[in-house]
């Protein structure tokens, strides 16, 4: 008799185990609900871009030689022609001096050649002779005197000088860029766009622009044209944006460019986050969740445009989670602006 008792609690322990561990796993969990609201939707073409001046110029030097001076004029108004430094010209005037003795030398010498041809003592030919080497050397002269003006840094156009690099006594390597001369406004911004989105780019799309330095902040922009090539290398197509005059952007400074190619009003959105893909979990009105596939429109940011697949007033969850399943008993928590939903059951 005893044995049975025993037998019939340890029973009874089990059946009530199993029934502790199934509403244990049935239990509801908690998650954050919301729903979706009607707002405009728009669809942008991302870039990163440079503010520049819509005229500016780089001053580079064509010759290896030593800096021997450079003009303290950074935010100065410079014209065209403005000398901003000068190379180590010892060597170049050096070699002009010897050409030019050379062309003194032959100059005279084509003197008394011509006296000696009249009196028939030389030959035309020989004649000939000293005159080709007397217009060699005027030639020689003449290109090394040109050649002289590589070795001074000229402003290119007129404006200001945006910047300068390189310091007396460096050497300056061909191509080097030492100034940046231009107008310091207008102002574009210079954006590389993939070759995947530039079909979507178009002259007169408006864009919106964020920099580092004015956090919270976005500026307007416009397309102004593109570049007909785009580059091979970096599968990039260069667009020029330009923007109001009066802006806190300055020269140089990195931005995000964000085009707008098309914008939708009135339209169902629900949060990004609430997403997989195209699919969210739906809290129906039996407490169950539900795994239902979306048509998907434009999707931003932040939210997306819902075509079809949901109603206005169906509650989805806020954030997707892999932890939850479909016909999972779930239950809205308290709060909605509480934290996302985590999948675990409720305490």
């Amino acid at each position: 008799m005893t044995g049975w008792r025993t037998f019939l609690i340890l029973l009874l322990l089990l059946a009530a185990g199993l029934a502790g561990a199934w509403w244990w796993k049935d239990r509801p969990v908690v998650v954050a609900i919301v729903q979706p609201h009607r707002g405009s939707a728009a669809d942008v073409v991302y870039a990163t871009g440079v503010v520049e001046p819509v005229r500016w110029a780089k001053v580079t030097s064509v010759l290896r030689e030593r800096i021997i001076e450079l003009c303290n004029c950074e935010g100065e108004t410079v014209t065209r022609g403005t000398v901003l430094g000068r190379l180590d010209a010892s060597d170049a005037r050096a070699t002009l001096a010897e050409l030019q003795a050379r062309e003194k030398l032959s100059a005279q010498e084509l003197e008394r050649a011509a006296g000696l041809v009249e009196r028939r003592v030389i030959s035309r030919q020989a004649f000939d002779r000293v005159e080709n080497d007397h217009s060699r050397n005027v030639a020689l002269v003449a290109a090394q005197s040109a050649r002289l003006a590589d070795y001074e840094l000229r402003a290119p156009m007129d404006g200001k000088v945006l910047r300068r690099d390189g310091e007396v006594g460096e050497v300056a390597e061909p191509g080097e860029v030492l100034f940046w001369v231009g107008q310091a406004e207008p102002l574009q911004i210079v954006a590389d766009i993939n070759e995947e989105d530039i079909p979507l780019i178009r002259a007169g799309q408006t864009a919106l622009v964020r920099a580092d330095a004015f956090p919270g902040s976005t500026f307007d922009a416009r397309v102004d044209r593109i570049t007909p090539k785009g580059d091979p290398i970096l599968k990039t197509y260069r667009v020029y944006l330009t923007f109001p005059a009066e802006t806190p952007l300055m020269i140089g400074m990195t931005s995000d460019v964000n085009v707008i190619v098309r914008q939708v009003a009135d339209t169902l959105l629900i949060p990004l986050a609430a997403l997989d893909g195209d699919r969210v979990h739906v809290l129906r009105d039996d407490g169950r969740l539900e795994t239902r596939q979306l048509m998907i429109g434009i999707r931003g940011t932040t939210t997306v445009e819902v075509l079809d697949g949901l109603a206005e007033d169906e509650r989805i969850v806020a954030t997707w989670s892999d932890a939850l399943r479909d016909g999972q008993r779930a239950k809205a928590q308290a709060r909605a602006d509480a934290a996302p939903v985590s999948g675990a059951p409720e305490g």
